[in-house]
């Protein structure tokens, strides 16, 4: 069983023929779910339609965007609507047959609704803001996309969350993809990005074990810190391995599992 994180770059820049044709591939021999971002057509869309977007910066260090209600509707228009079925469809060309969801559907992923934020503001300063429409999941609903699985399915999950209050909340991609590769006991956890790997002092790292990534979380860079911090939550949560890795190679997923591309991260 594998989980496969499409990144919003790796969307961008065209889902290459490649990445669909090693999909099929692996689907002949494993169970695949996949976990999909965009958050930059989530902006360029919310900001043609007038909408201003702000982001915020955890005291870690950790940039996101910040979510009111109506930027977590935009959020669920383009991310459930847009991307999720533009994957779906590329999936289908190939026969594949590819189921599209959000978290909102038979609730996948239950999450609680963040109260307040802690945020470092322009003068590096700490400061507590509303929480707005973000969450941190609680639950998978992983016995749903098991029946899924079972009968042939390939889940596309698009990273948003039902609340408490059965508010839309906007969650993080990757921390998605961890946690539902932690829920299903997933073998692999791959991240497709648009870099080559994790870079720490120019140099793009081959092997990571956990303590080992723990303890260079904080020196990671914005972006890559939220991939490292979901392979983290993965393996502690019974995952075997997790990839990131370059989506604009040969054989991309194949290469990762292989451990030919990529940053593997492992317990031991």
């Amino acid at each position: 069983m594998i989980v496969l994180k499409i990144g919003g770059d790796v969307f961008e820049k065209g889902l290459k023929s490649e990445i669909r044709e090693d999909i099929k591939k692996i689907l002949e021999r494993e169970k695949l779910v996949i976990v999909h971002g965009g958050g930059d057509e989530v902006t360029r869309v919310a900001e043609k339609l007038g909408k201003k977007q702000v982001f915020v910066t955890s005291p870690g260090g950790i940039k996101s965007r910040y979510t009111d209600e109506e930027t977590a509707e935009i959020y669920t228009m383009v991310m459930a609507g847009r991307i999720n079925k533009s994957i779906v469809r590329w999936l289908q060309t190939l026969e594949i047959p590819a189921v599209g969801l959000s978290g909102i559907d038979a609730a996948l992923l239950k999450a609680e609704r963040k109260k307040r934020l802690l945020i470092i503001d322009d003068r590096n300063r700490k400061r507590i803001i509303e929480g707005g429409f973000t969450g941190k999941i609680s639950h998978v609903n992983a016995d749903f996309l098991r029946l899924l699985l079972q009968n042939g399915y390939v889940p596309v999950v698009a990273p948003i969350a039902l609340g408490e209050e059965k508010e839309l909340l906007n969650i993080d991609a990757d921390r998605a993809a961890g946690q539902i590769a932690g829920a299903l006991k997933a073998d692999s956890l791959v991240f497709l990005t648009d870099v080559r790997g994790v870079l720490l002092k120019g140099e793009y790292l081959r092997k990571l074990l956990l303590k080992e990534a723990e303890k260079l979380l904080p020196r990671i860079g914005p972006g890559m810190d939220k991939k490292v911090l979901a392979s983290i939550e993965a393996l502690k949560a019974g995952v075997r391995e997790a990839m990131i890795s370059s989506g604009f190679v040969e054989e991309p997923v194949s290469s990762a599992l292989t451990h030919m591309n990529g940053t593997v991260i492992t317990v031991e």
